[in-house]
């Protein structure tokens, strides 16, 4: 069990506080390449409290930089795209992709504003058709973007979704990659009970006799071991620090980020990758994927339509309410994995 101070350094992501200065030492994927076309070359994000604009100037460079002119405030996202940079619907301020201001238009020529005005910025990269931004210190300094292999994998392809936002804070959401045991009920009892047919749903509805966590390189590797009919022995692809989860669904290798929007709203990041049958090239790493937004996951009255795995995560996850108070909660033998990551994360 947590105190009440211990859930707010893990859970808040604004600047300055403990989890989100964690969180922008890594690089976040902030939408897809294909978002931003000749017709719509500017999108309106929000990442962990802070509102941006993702932009494609007329040179065909991407910027991300804050979203309001430094000026008086006005949104940039209905301003225009020029040759180089962003001109402010309201004044007509212009700011380049690194936000240095190019431009105030009707101030006197020698006024000192353009040389003191930076809107800010964040350092920009494309990988597998994502724009990924780097939001830490020092961005000169910016670690490597990693490059996980479903995402430079040349021998298949790759499909990119934006999954439902989901009304919760993010570590509810990434809990539950750490969380082993919750597919035995979630998703293979609710596929029998609703009598849903599920593909893959039978494999998690096997007795569970043992389970078991390890720190690895990369997060926090599960391990399961199913009994009954089928015995196996299962080691699921790791919780990859701090907001990622890796795994198989069915033939397609996939990859989660799961981007605080801001402390009671996540962004869910998907990324899949279809091996070819015989390992011949498909597609290179700096092709843009197929792109489209999952459906909200809910029916015409609101309730949660558990329908698929999807819509099972983001009821558990949402109905533990915006911000899951775990000063209130019982923990048992099946949490150690989360206690392993709630220390990982407190220790980095």
């Amino acid at each position: 069990m947590m105190t009440s101070q211990q859930n707010e350094r893990l859970t808040r992501v604004a600047p300055g506080t403990p989890a989100g200065e964690l969180l922008r030492r890594y690089w976040q994927p902030v939408c897809s390449v294909a978002e931003l076309t000749e017709e719509k070359p500017k999108l309106r994000v929000r990442i962990m409290c802070e509102d941006l604009v993702v932009f494609r100037d007329g040179s065909g460079e991407i910027g991300v930089v804050s979203e309001h002119c430094a000026h008086r405030g006005a949104s940039l996202y209905y301003g225009f795209v020029e040759e180089d940079g962003l001109r402010c619907p309201y004044h007509g301020w212009k700011y380049d992709r690194s936000g240095k201001c190019l431009e105030t238009p009707f101030e006197p020529k020698d006024s000192p504003i353009c040389k003191e005005v930076r809107l800010k910025s964040y350092p920009v990269q494309t990988l597998a058709g994502l724009i990924f931004i780097y939001m830490g210190p020092n961005p000169e300094e910016a670690p490597l973007l990693p490059r996980w292999d479903v995402l430079v994998r040349t021998d298949g392809k790759r499909r990119i979704q934006i999954r439902p936002q989901h009304r919760c804070n993010w570590l509810q959401v990434q809990e539950n990659t750490v969380d082993v045991v919750h597919t035995y009920y979630l998703h293979g009892h609710m596929n029998e009970v609703h009598k849903l047919g599920l593909n893959g749903a039978e494999y998690y509805y096997r007795p569970i006799v043992r389970f078991d966590w390890s720190v690895c390189d990369w997060g926090i590797e599960k391990v399961l071991e199913y009994g009954g009919n089928k015995p196996e022995i299962e080691i699921r692809p790791p919780l990859i620090f701090p907001n990622i989860l890796r795994i198989p669904a069915g033939p397609v290798e996939s990859i989660h980020w799961r981007v605080p929007i801001d402390d009671v709203n996540t962004r869910i990041v998907w990324l899949g990758f279809l091996p070819s049958k015989d390992g011949s090239f498909v597609m290179s790493e700096d092709e843009v994927p197929e792109f489209d937004y999952a459906d909200d996951g809910l029916t015409g009255d609101g309730e949660y339509d558990l329908q698929n795995f999807n819509s099972h995560d983001q009821m558990a996850c949402e109905t533990q309410g915006p911000v899951f108070d775990r000063s209130q909660e019982y923990l048992g033998v099946t949490d150690r994995g989360i206690v392993m990551f709630r220390r990982m994360l407190e220790e980095q």
